[in-house]
């Protein structure tokens, strides 16, 4: 077996061990189960040693034998290490890329009215933006370092806590100065723009709970403007269209530049989601990566 077959081959071993079957670790490397089945088959015969058992009842996934157990460890030390040799090529040949992944709204919001303070500091390093709601690839898409907003478990990826946030209602101050709002339960009989960017079922506050933690019984507060897009959801807020609740982390240069005005203080609602920074470990290390991080630290902490 050749060199580069050999690696791909023990790749496809490793997967496919990890994942139990031979589709699991196709989905993962892009191939077809098939080219994960004859990797594999091809680097039993090259080692002269089973890696797996086959046709034992009963079992519906890839087993492991025991000595590809025994190995498995060291194997996959070997391919992170081999990962962090390609990625310092990468990091010496990249031209000073940096790639970073955020939401649209995050970049939007935060990130963007910041940038330029990183990129005085290192000038010879050009940042390159993915924005996407989804967690992206880091390996496939060659993803230096991330910012994602949920509970701090990506399996496969390190993620450092950045920023706790906490969420309350905002609007124009012109809508403020027209409506007659006294107490929170005022709030129930207005235009109420919702969030819908993140999923409630991973904790994500809303206004239901907004309202229970104001102490006003609220019989339903469906009703009003949904967007998916947190920048938009206050962009709406900040025309006047209704009242947003909005992400402090979010909503905080709008409300310092008096865009808008937040409403009953006394309430307060802590999310229980927070903003982390997420990287490959084995590339913790790599220059350029550790530098964005330590400055989003530093960001991050002038503003608390």
């Amino acid at each position: 077996m050749k060199s580069p077959a050999y690696l791909n081959a023990m790749r496809a071993f490793e997967a496919s061990a990890r994942h139990g079957s031979f589709s699991g670790a196709g989905e993962e490397l892009n191939v077809t189960a098939a080219a994960v089945g004859q990797l594999v088959r091809g680097l039993e015969e090259w080692l002269g040693v089973a890696l797996f058992h086959r046709g034992t009842s009963g079992r519906s996934r890839l087993v492991p034998t025991e000595a590809a157990e025994r190995a498995l460890p060291d194997i996959r030390a070997g391919l992170d290490r081999l990962s962090l040799g390609l990625e310092r090529l990468k990091e010496a040949s990249a031209n000073g890329v940096l790639t970073v992944t955020v939401s649209p709204a995050f970049a939007a919001k935060w990130l963007l009215p910041r940038i330029e303070r990183f990129q005085t500091r290192w000038p010879d390093t050009d940042v390159r933006l993915d924005t996407s709601l989804k967690l992206a690839d880091y390996l496939a898409q060659g993803i230096d370092v991330g910012v994602r907003y949920g509970t701090g478990n990506w399996p496969g990826l390190a993620a450092d806590k950045l920023m706790d946030e906490e969420v309350y209602p905002v609007c124009s101050p012109l809508l403020r100065d027209r409506l007659d709002l006294r107490a929170p339960a005022d709030l129930a009989r207005q235009t109420l723009i919702h969030d819908l960017s993140v999923d409630a079922s991973i904790g994500f506050p809303s206004w239901d709970t907004w309202f229970r933690t104001a102490g006003v019984e609220v019989a339903a507060v469906e009703r009003g403007m949904r967007i998916n897009n947190s920048a938009a959801v206050l962009q709406a807020a900040a025309e006047g269209r209704g009242i947003a609740l909005a992400r402090s982390i979010m909503a905080q240069d709008d409300v310092a530049a008096g865009r808008l005005v937040r409403l009953f203080p006394e309430t307060r609602l802590p999310s229980a989601l927070a903003y982390y920074v997420v990287y490959r470990p084995e590339c913790a290390s790599l220059p350029r990566s550790q530098a964005f991080r330590k400055w989003l630290f530093e960001e991050a902490e002038q503003r608390a």
